[in-house]
């Protein structure tokens, strides 16, 4: 996806202060069935200008599979198209030295809201039929903090996206409906292995529900 440049520039102008990284188009087809919606790319999506590449993207390769799609199939992008890094001095375990690291980290809620009225385009333009946010940066994004994954994980939600009002410096319910299936994020099976059978289940009944 190319973005307009005249957007991109004007949010690249807004980060040059933050702790943000580059900058990973979203990728896909327009008009898919499923838009897969992460919270930003890390170094290895930076790295290879792919989104979802990595070990988290092996498992939503693997998690697209079992709902019977594959990459080319979906459309992926995420709401922050930066990498958020953090900077932190810890000690190398080989040579004792410290050292200074630049992980991953969530994105602020300022950051996200940064790139709104970029997603907010993006959207417009790829029109999928079912939005899959997947982690609760994309899902509060999309309809709000009360949500929480683990409560909604897997289910139909049919409602508004939350869109940013420039004029107001606000975010606004859409005039449009949208059919929402919120998942786990693929990381998060990395971390919790006991979380595995849940988000398989989740992602086989997809097309019972879509």
């Amino acid at each position: 996806m190319h973005y307009p440049s005249e957007l991109v520039e004007a949010i690249k102008a807004q980060t040059t202060d933050l702790k943000l990284e580059d900058f990973l188009e979203g990728a896909g087809p327009l008009h898919p069935h499923l838009m897969i919606v992460g919270e930003a790319p890390g170094r290895e999506e930076i790295e290879s200008h792919i989104p979802f590449h990595g070990a988290s993207g092996k498992e939503l390769m693997r998690f697209l599979n079992l709902a019977g799609y594959q990459r080319e199939d979906v459309y992926i992008t995420s709401v922050v198209r930066s990498r958020p890094y953090s900077i932190k001095q810890v000690k190398d375990r080989r040579t004792g030295k410290i050292v200074t690291k630049y992980p991953n980290r969530t994105p602020s809620n300022k950051e996200v809201r940064i790139y709104a009225p970029l997603f907010d385009w993006e959207l417009h333009q790829v029109q999928p039929d079912v939005i899959i946010p997947v982690g609760n940066t994309a899902l509060h994004r999309l309809l709000g903090p009360d949500e929480v994954i683990s409560a909604v994980h897997g289910q139909l939600i049919q409602h508004p996206v939350l869109e940013f009002n420039s004029a107001t410096g606000q975010y606004q319910w859409s005039q449009a409906n949208y059919q929402i299936v919120p998942m786990y994020h693929p990381a998060a099976v990395l971390y919790r292995r006991q979380l595995m059978p849940t988000v398989e289940a989740d992602w086989q009944q997809l097309s019972q529900l879509v």
